[in-house]
């Protein structure tokens, strides 16, 4: 079963919207999928999504509330198919930490979308409520291309 694990810095804004936008898309396509994300850094391990991004999922009907910050690990590489950087920072961060022997296919979310390959989600943190409106428009495009991309072929 395909297993992804998206990644930002804090794991309190993208991360969290990619991971939802992705299970929502899963379960609208009846895809069997594991679904999570964590940061690189750790300040923000065992507290909820931003307000501003659980107030954009619920907007769009997703709760996310429970979610939980967490920071990557090197088992991940081995424990997830696929580790998705949101930003190039982050992604040369996962690149230093991958172990030699990883499973992990690892990418930036926008590569997987026709015309946005090499570009970095918007980071919502330090603007207002509308950054987090462009976050989860590229996130779910994101989801959507890649839920598509793992039914065709489910195997990395």
């Amino acid at each position: 079963m395909p297993s992804i694990l998206f990644v930002c810095l804090g794991n309190i804004c993208r991360s969290p919207l990619a991971e939802a936008a992705l299970r929502a898309e899963a379960e609208r396509l009846r895809l069997d999928l594991i679904v999570e994300s964590a940061g690189t850094g750790n300040w923000h391990v065992g507290h909820p999504p931003d307000p501003r991004a659980q107030a954009v999922a619920r907007k769009h009907g997703i709760d996310i509330s429970g979610y939980q910050g967490r920071q990557v690990t090197p088992a991940d590489f081995r424990r997830f198919t696929h580790v998705i950087a949101l930003d190039h920072d982050n992604l040369a961060n996962l690149r230093r930490i991958q172990p030699a022997d990883t499973v992990a296919e690892l990418s930036l979310l926008l590569d997987h979308v026709p015309g946005r390959e090499g570009q970095a989600v918007t980071d919502p943190y330090f603007g207002d409520d509308a950054g987090f409106e462009v976050t989860w428009a590229e996130v779910t495009a994101a989801a959507e291309q890649l839920a598509a991309r793992l039914r065709a072929s489910p195997v990395p």
